[in-house]
């Protein structure tokens, strides 16, 4: 066989491609191409004597053992020399024939969705076929040479986009859209259209968020109407206007919550039924009527999310930080998702369940931010980009949830986001702003502040009133930490046991019960929107309405001024005793609540447990500076009246608790004062959300999401935590020392061969080396790439046939006397991350974290000895922490 050199024949049309051009210097330039591309473990210019191995046939020395190892490698070509820059990463709604082996197992393993696995999310997109486009918009664009690639249209289809299920590569998408954007601005000077395309590209992302923004807007108004007007059918009627609530039937009189008597317009079932609205008989009416009701909403949307949406259910937020952190999870955000977790939020919220709409308003407002980034192209088709609209998106369902766009974009940065530029903050700003004005002019809220609870408080705290408010913080974190633990037993619990597989009778269950022992309690028995308010309302005199604000009022005189002191009437005493019996029994419900089969958030039953616990605080607070107004700390202080507000500690309270729960700091702090309007009291509302945080972080080290994604076993490396052991890329590689490892030769296995390895081995993708004897690294071709070229070749081109060499160079052998050779080169990649076996671990994490890699390739002087996935590092964390491995379930 003739010698021919390794690296000679590598051609890189890269230009400027960035982390090309670091190689560039290095390497010869060749072929009057730019230069040949290759990195320190590659096989350098040292290595161009090494003879090519002899076309024998070989199934490759190098076998890793297919038994545990499917997860082996999950990677995805970079835009580098010989790659083929294909389309992006597929919708997460779109459907599409799986190629792989190991997707059928993956698919098992997801038990999120239950046994009924998307079919139903899935089933109206089977028919649409993988888009054929190139990175430069549509083939129809005009023809373009490129990467040995003589036109757009000799792409294979489906090159370039991922699986259900697996991790993107953040890098070479970045890349593709880099290249994307050099040739518009290229061909900008062509012609007038051509300058328009450019520009229209530029603003693609302003106008996508713009829509998003509307979109979540008007959505939200609708969830929001939907729901108050359900929730008050449990209660009664407006025969006059069916479609009017309770406080829109009665807004003449301007009742309260609690007042119900002088609304004539408002009918409540008893008084449908002809019977007056107060005694036993009507009770019981009431009664019946409020567990039925809730009942039908709470099996509607059960069986609607069972049948049509499995991804439906839940908050949504673990998962939608686990897109945005690079996985695919297909179907999470489509239009189905979005129809039935609209419709179904509604109805869970109107069954009276303990849960909240705010976080399912974030996966709302991500399904909406996925449908328009299919508009545009430079979005839809790219993956990574995709997730700059979508961490707008999120931001925008928090804006309209509570009203509160800049905790929105906080919210944003801070809690659910991986990857967050400066532009991406810029356009999270703007959604979040669109999003809530648009929200505003429909007023779902019917105040005129667009804010949940808007409170005006006019006095100012005190120094002294911060040990109370640190205490609250403390509170929070150690219940925070209780709930975590308590629900995250419970849902593993139902996950490993038989209560999973009837999630529509769990669901009918605790409706049930939560109707029955929440109807005869006044505070439970209301919405909990309105109960919240109720607490954090401060109370005015005069007001007889609400119970926590019964308080007996007498002037006494104190040195020269006269002052009003307030003492606690009965009426606060027995709602002292009511809101304990709730905080018990909403604590407990939320636990069995949250992680059912219904569209089901945290948000608002964690505000309002920590409501409840600071306004009891607050009124203890108050009484003790009535009881002992001359101490020292309050001296001079309370010369006008008593400057105690219990609404505040409640505002503190619920910060506190919902710090602990999901351990957000800044972006709660921002939440809660946009929420009530109380810009005075950052410095309280700061410090129990740290204090929260310090105890909640010393008690359990996860947030109740990241406890749920870890359950849930998807691939997040999560960048807040440090790595802090001592070990070696060889101590994680795959595969182990003393096994072999699973590799394709450049020039000298057949396609029969290739088809066998891909047969006999699950991995995801494959090193592509020099020869058996000579394993330096040329570079690295996916799975499911190959199965796509070897499908399309056989189909297309004459002459390839089993017995065809595969060739992943540039130069044909000249000796080839066999059929026509099939070459594969333009879906290799040519400049995969490599490291050396002994490169620390802490420093490859920070790679897959940083660079967001899938796997990386592990050399020992240039020779290939294994490779490390995401899933590799991720199992190593597990291990090093003393957690079990094997959670892990996907790439």
């Amino acid at each position: 066989m003739e010698k021919f050199p390794l690296k000679g024949s590598r051609e890189a049309a890269a230009e400027g491609n960035s982390y090309i051009t670091a190689y560039q210097t290095v390497m010869k330039k060749s072929n009057g191409h730019t230069s040949s591309a290759g990195a320190e473990g590659e096989g350098d210019a040292n290595y161009h004597d090494h003879p090519l191995a002899p076309h024998t046939k070989l199934t490759t020395s190098l076998t890793a053992p297919a038994t545990d190892d499917e997860d082996m490698i999950d990677i995805t070509p970079r835009s580098s020399p010989g790659d083929v820059i294909g389309g992006g990463g597929g919708s997460s709604s779109g459907g599409y024939h799986r190629e792989t082996a190991t997707e059928s197992d993956t698919e098992r393993d997801f038990e999120h969705a239950g046994n009924h696995h998307n079919q139903r999310t899935m089933h109206h997109h089977h028919h649409q076929h993988v888009p054929t486009h190139s990175a430069f918009g549509d083939p129809m664009d005009g023809a373009l040479s490129f990467y040995g690639s003589s036109d757009v249209q000799d792409d294979i289809p489906g090159i370039g986009q991922y699986e259900d299920f697996h991790t993107i590569d953040w890098q070479r998408d970045i890349a593709r859209d880099r290249m994307r954007h050099r040739y518009i601005v290229k061909k900008r000077q062509d012609s007038v259209w051509d300058l328009i395309k450019g520009s229209i590209d530029a603003g693609s992302g302003w106008l996508c968020v713009l829509l998003v923004g509307i979109a979540a807007g008007c959505v939200a108004g609708m969830v929001d109407i939907g729901a108050s007007w359900m929730s008050d059918l449990k209660h009664g009627i407006c025969p006059p206007a069916f479609w009017f609530n309770r406080e829109q039937c009665c807004y003449p009189a301007k009742q309260s919550v609690f007042e119900e008597g002088n609304c004539s317009t408002w009918k409540t079932w008893p008084e449908i039924f002809g019977l007056s609205r107060n005694g036993t008989g009507p009770y019981i009416i009431s009664y019946i009527w409020y567990v039925l009701w809730a009942l039908l909403f709470a099996s509607l949307s059960a069986s609607l999310v069972r049948m049509f949406a499995p991804y439906a259910c839940g908050s949504g937020i673990p998962e939608i930080k686990t897109i945005l952190s690079g996985f695919i999870i297909r179907g999470y955000l489509g239009k189905w998702t979005l129809l039935i977790k609209s419709v179904g939020l509604m109805l869970s919220v109107s069954a009276g369940l303990t849960l909240g709409k705010e976080g399912p308003m974030v996966h709302i407002a991500s399904c909406i931010g996925n449908i328009f980034s299919h508009l545009f192209p430079k979005y839809g088709r790219n993956e990574a980009k995709k997730r700059e609209i979508l961490s707008a998106a999120a931001a925008a369902g928090v804006s309209v949830a509570f009203g509160a766009p800049i905790g929105g974009v906080l919210f944003s940065l801070e809690e659910v986001s991986y990857y967050f530029p400066l532009k991406t903050l810029w356009r999270s700003f703007f959604c979040a702003l669109i999003a809530a004005f648009v929200l505003r002019s429909l007023t779902p809220f019917g105040n005129e502040h667009s804010v949940l609870f808007f409170v005006e408080y006019n006095k100012p705290w005190i120094f002294f009133e911060l040990i109370p408010f640190v205490f609250l913080g403390i509170m929070g974190g150690v219940i925070g930490t209780f709930f975590i633990k308590a629900n995250l037993w419970w849902c593993r619990y139902r996950k490993f046991s038989k209560l999973g597989q009837y999630p529509v009778m769990e669901v009918l269950f605790v409706t049930l019960v939560t109707g029955i022992i929440c109807y005869p309690n006044p505070f439970t028995r209301m919405n909990m929107n309105e109960l919240i308010f109720l607490l954090v309302s401060k109370c005015s005199p005069g007001d007889v309405t609400n119970p926590l604000c019964e308080y007996k009022r007498m002037n006494i005189t104190m040195g020269n001024s006269v002052i009003e002191v307030t003492e606690p009437g009965p009426g606060v005493y027995s709602s002292i005793w009511l809101l304990m019996l709730t905080f018990i029994l909403k604590l407990a419900l939320t636990i069995f609540t949250f992680g059912m089969k219904v569209p089901a958030g945290l948000f608002i039953p964690s505000l309002l447990l920590g409501a409840i616990m600071g306004r009891i605080v607050g009124i203890g607070v108050e009484q003790f500076a009535y009881s002992y107004p001359n101490i020292w700390f309050f001296t001079g202080e309370c010369a006008d009246s008593n400057l105690i507000t219990p609404g505040l500690y409640a505002v503190v309270g619920a910060a506190a608790v919902l710090g602990g729960v999901t351990r957000m700091t800044v972006s709660l702090v921002v939440i809660m004062f946009e929420l009530t309007g109380g810009v005075r009291y950052i410095v309280p509302l700061m410090a129990a959300a740290m204090a929260s945080k310090w105890v909640g972080d010393a008690l359990g080290r996860q947030g109740i999401y990241d406890a749920h994604i870890a359950l849930n076993g998807y691939p997040f490396l999560d960048s807040k935590e440090e790595f802090a052991h001592t070990t070696l890329a060889a101590d994680v590689m795959q595969p182990k020392r003393n096994e072999t490892l699973n590799v394709i030769t450049q020039d000298s296995m057949t396609v029969d061969d290739v088809e066998n390895l891909l047969k006999e081995t699950e991995h995801n993708g494959y090193p592509v080396v020099v020869s058996r004897e000579n394993q330096y690294l040329v570079g690295f071709v996916l799975r499911r790439d190959l199965n796509l070229a070897i499908g399309n070749a056989k189909r297309l081109i004459e002459g390839i046939s089993s017995s065809s060499i595969v060739l992943f160079t540039s130069t044909t052998p000249t000796q080839n006397l066999g059929p026509q050779p099939l070459k594969l080169k333009k879906i290799l990649d040519m400049a995969p991350i490599t490291v050396t076996d002994q490169t620390p671990m802490e420093t490859v994490v920070d790679m897959f974290r940083k660079l967001g890699l899938r796997q990386t390739l592990v050399t020992h002087n240039g020779r290939l000895l294994g490779v490390i996935t995401k899933k590799d590092v991720l199992r190593h964390v597990k291990q090093m922490d003393n957690e079990d491995p094997n959670t892990v379930l996907f790439n």
